[in-house]
C-alpha cells in the first residue's frame, strides 16, 4: 500500500462523506432524516422537553401506525438520536428521550416542520395549478 501525504488523506476522507457521490454513507443519514415520522418523533420529544412513553408519542403523532412508530423509534435509537430507558416496574416502563446528538438536530427539524406547516397552502396551490395545466 503506497504512502499518502496528509493532503491526500484529507482529500480521501472528505470524499468519503460527499453525499453527491453514489456510495456515500451520508446518503443513508439524509434518507433517514427525510422520513416524515423521524421529523415528527424528534419534534414531539423535543417539544415535550422530557422523556416520553410510547403511548404519549403515539397520541401526539396522529396517524402513525404501531408498526411504523416502533420501527422509527428503533432506527432513531440505533442511529444514536434517542435513548430508550426501561424501568423495571409492574408493568415495565419504557421512556424515550433525545440524546445530545438528537438535540443537536432538533432545531433543524423544527424549522423544517415549521416551514412545512406555514407553506403547505402554497404547495397545494402550486399542485393545483400544475395539474390544471396538465389537463
Amino acid at each position: 500500500m503506497p504512502t499518502m501525504t496528509a493532503a491526500q488523506r484529507r482529500a480521501l476522507a472528505k470524499a468519503d462523506f460527499d453525499s453527491y457521490l453514489a456510495g456515500c454513507a451520508s446518503r443513508q443519514v439524509l434518507d433517514r432524516l427525510a422520513d416524515k415520522w423521524v421529523t415528527l418523533v424528534l419534534c414531539a420529544l423535543g417539544d415535550n422537553g422530557s422523556p416520553m412513553r410510547y403511548s404519549e408519542i403515539a397520541r401526539r403523532i396522529a396517524g402513525v401506525s404501531q408498526k411504523m412508530l416502533t420501527q422509527t423509534l428503533r432506527t432513531l435509537e440505533r442511529d444514536g438520536l434517542i435513548t430508550r430507558t426501561v424501568t423495571p416496574t409492574v408493568p415495565v416502563t419504557v421512556d424515550y428521550a433525545l440524546t445530545g446528538l438528537g438535540s443537536s438536530l432538533l432545531e433543524i427539524v423544527r424549522q423544517l416542520k415549521h416551514w412545512s406547516d406555514t407553506h403547505v397552502h402554497l404547495i397545494i396551490g402550486a399542485r393545483s395549478e400544475f395539474d390544471a395545466r396538465q389537463d
